[in-house]
């Protein structure tokens, strides 16, 4: 499409629901940046699981319809709006989250989340990059204080999880929300629990991390853990105790803490911690496990990270990049015009492959 039309191609929700209220439409104008954002021509837009629990509408922010979803994308600099000077025509460029929404083929950003994507990526990996590993990095380092010498216990890192997900959904939602929802905890622990596995083993750490399947053990070996688990194997906590000894973990990234907390805090070391970075309901839980070991169950919120807490995030995340231990894992790949058969797999994904992506 030539810079100067003036519409675009785009995905709009004009009304909460499952995947086929996702409409791509052709005639969407092309956003306008204003001051201090970046105008993006997308090549290509990941998809992250959060984007199916807006879709639906049982999310607790609700964006005012109709809208376009997307958050992480990946291309070059069209345009500035005054007072960029970052950035030009032309940089190549990832986002961490869009002003005016990923799935289309410009999107608008505010310029301080937008970010240099390094020549050794492309733009398929640059759209897996955003969410995902700025949500490690600040639940790791940020929030989880990890220290070299430490272990850390990746739960879910290769996305699954220890219960079969229809069982699962049935249990914490009530029928029209879980037919509604489109997304499973599998993406998710796959999306950040690798990029957690890939950070936590440059920082130094002891990972750990488990998996539902053969396949999915294999990838988190891959991507940096030293030792996996099977969470479908009955005895995998007793497996993972023998492994750390009586010490017990010294950090749990926890991706379906309504699920496995209680057990958690029967993993962890005095002063341990376990960031919860994905829920889907309540879980009862006895505090007195927190207080025989001191320890501390810590919520994880990408988006009330500070300015300068997602500076940090960058260099660290492009600095690994530089090093080469960070390396997205880019999984099934769509065109737009398959944006429903997209939320409809994040369903129904095994959990090892990588992060989903839209080809715009």
């Amino acid at each position: 499409m030539a810079a100067t039309r003036s519409v675009m191609r785009a995905v709009r929700v004009f009304e909460f629901g499952g995947p086929d209220v996702l409409k791509l439409q052709s005639d969407v104008s092309v956003p306008v940046p204003k001051e201090h954002q970046v105008l993006i021509k997308v090549h290509v837009c990941g998809v992250n699981p959060v984007e199916t629990y807006i879709r639906s509408g049982t999310h607790a922010r609700k964006p005012a319809l109709p809208y376009t979803p997307g958050s992480d994308v990946a291309g070059v600099v069209e345009s500035v709006g005054e007072h960029v000077t970052a950035f030009k025509k032309g940089d190549r460029v990832f986002t961490l989250e869009t002003l005016s929404g990923g799935y289309a083929e410009y999107a608008v950003a505010a310029a301080n989340r937008v970010f240099p994507l390094p020549d050794k990526l492309d733009f398929r990996q640059g759209a897996a990059i955003g969410v995902p590993y700025f949500t490690a990095y600040r639940a790791l380092l940020q929030k989880g204080r990890a220290r070299a010498g430490e272990s850390v216990l990746v739960h879910g890192a290769s996305g699954g999880v220890s219960m079969p997900r229809r069982q699962l959904l049935g249990a914490l939602l009530p029928a029209p929300a879980s037919a509604l929802l489109g997304v499973s905890c599998v993406s998710r622990g796959l999306q950040v629990g690798l990029a957690a596995c890939q950070i936590a083993r440059a920082y130094g750490l002891k990972v750990l991390g488990t998996a539902g399947t053969e396949e999915g053990m294999n990838v988190i070996l891959r991507n940096g853990a030293h030792q996996a688990f099977n969470h479908r194997d009955p005895n995998y906590t007793e497996r993972i105790k023998a492994c750390t000894g009586p010490g017990g973990v010294d950090i749990i990234i926890e991706m379906l803490s309504n699920v496995n907390l209680d057990a958690d805090l029967q993993l962890l070391s005095c002063a341990g911690r376990v960031m919860v970075v994905g829920c889907r309901g309540r879980i009862e839980i006895n505090p007195r496990d927190t207080m025989s070991r001191e320890s501390s169950i810590i919520g994880v919120g990408l988006f009330l990270a500070t300015e300068e807490e997602r500076r940090e995030c960058a260099a660290a995340i492009l600095g690994g990049v530089e090093a080469g231990w960070l390396k997205p894992v880019v999984g099934l790949e769509y065109p737009l015009e398959k944006v429903a058969q997209a939320h409809e797999d994040i369903i129904h994904s095994s959990g090892a492959r990588g992060k989903m992506v839209l080809l715009v």
